[in-house]
């Protein structure tokens, strides 16, 4: 029987110590196993024919999920720099949550190094993140995981999920981008390979040396929409200045509610950036728009 992509999920630590879960309302999910090779051939091979020879090994995972409602304790997790445990597995009955056996299944320490939030104008929010393996991976269908029953949460529409700019990094943030029609969080890890002649087996581990992070959004240059809002937005004049400025400014990414979207009602992340992009796109019978990329300058501070 063919194995549907629903029934084979990948499973984190979950709220517990010693506990697990599968990743809510997942999306996709890809498993990469990767054998390092060089050319192995030399002098005493007769003949042209290539013969790669396996190094090192390496895997990473990758999960896609429009669950945004645990963005905090993502950004907690990446921030953390520790390794976890991730399983695969092949799963079974209606929610598709229950863990099953199969032998493919593997396990292994994990860096979460990686993820993307997007918050777009009328569409669910997404995230994507990617796990790369910080040890070998075991055999786990001898291993019993008991897996923590998941709910499926509601959707968050990119709508209600805005950014906030200053006007440099010592006042708060209390401006929306106006018009913004899409929004991206993008949070990473460098890595460098931890081995040494000292380590025991083939793979090459990873180990995270910084953190970086990025954050881009899209809007238009100029709206026909009526404010009704008390809370100011800043338009393409304001990020201009911003540019012209060259030093960080404050900013935070917080759900929204209210009069056109734009009364602050929970913070999820926040901090400073500076803005290294701003790009005006006017094409010809098409809505003028702009988008501006800000770079983390420091930390990034997560909302409890």
């Amino acid at each position: 029987m063919i194995l549907k992509g629903q029934n084979f999920r990948v499973c984190v630590p979950g709220s517990e110590s010693g506990t697990y879960k599968v990743i809510g309302m997942a999306t996709n999910c890809t498993i990469t196993l990767t054998n390092n090779v060089e050319e192995g051939t030399h002098k005493d091979v007769v003949g042209m024919a290539s013969m790669p020879v396996t190094v090192s090994k390496a895997w990473s995972v990758s999960v896609d999920s429009l669950d945004v409602s645990d963005t905090a304790a993502i950004l907690t997790a990446i921030k953390s720099m520790q390794p976890m445990t991730l399983f695969w597995n092949e799963t079974q009955t209606t929610d598709n949550q229950t863990w099953l056996g199969a032998e493919y299944s593997r396990t292994g320490q994990a860096y979460l190094s990686d993820c993307t939030f997007q918050f777009d104008n009328r569409t669910n929010s997404t995230k994507s993140l990617q796990f790369t393996g910080a040890s070998a991976l075991d055999l786990q269908s001898h291993i019993t995981v008991d897996c923590e029953p998941v709910t499926p949460g509601s959707f968050t529409k990119g709508q209600f999920v805005r950014l906030f700019l200053s006007s440099d990094n010592t006042a708060a943030p209390a401006a929306v981008v106006a018009a913004a029609r899409t929004l991206s969080l993008h949070v990473s890890l460098s890595m460098e390979s931890a081995t040494t002649k000292d380590t025991g087996g083939d793979y090459d581990i990873q180990e995270p040396t910084g953190i970086s992070y990025d954050i881009s959004t899209g809007a238009l240059y100029k709206s026909n929409e009526t404010i009704t809002s008390s809370v100011g937005g800043k338009a393409y004049k304001d990020l201009e200045s911003i540019y012209a400025t060259g030093t960080p400014v404050k900013w935070k990414i917080a759900n929204t509610t209210g009069a056109n979207n734009r009364t602050a009602s929970s913070t999820i992340c926040s901090g400073s950036a500076v803005l290294t992009s701003l790009q005006l796109n006017a094409p010809n019978r098409s809505d003028c728009e702009y988008t501006a990329q800000l770079n983390g300058y420091g930390e990034l501070t997560v909302a409890a």
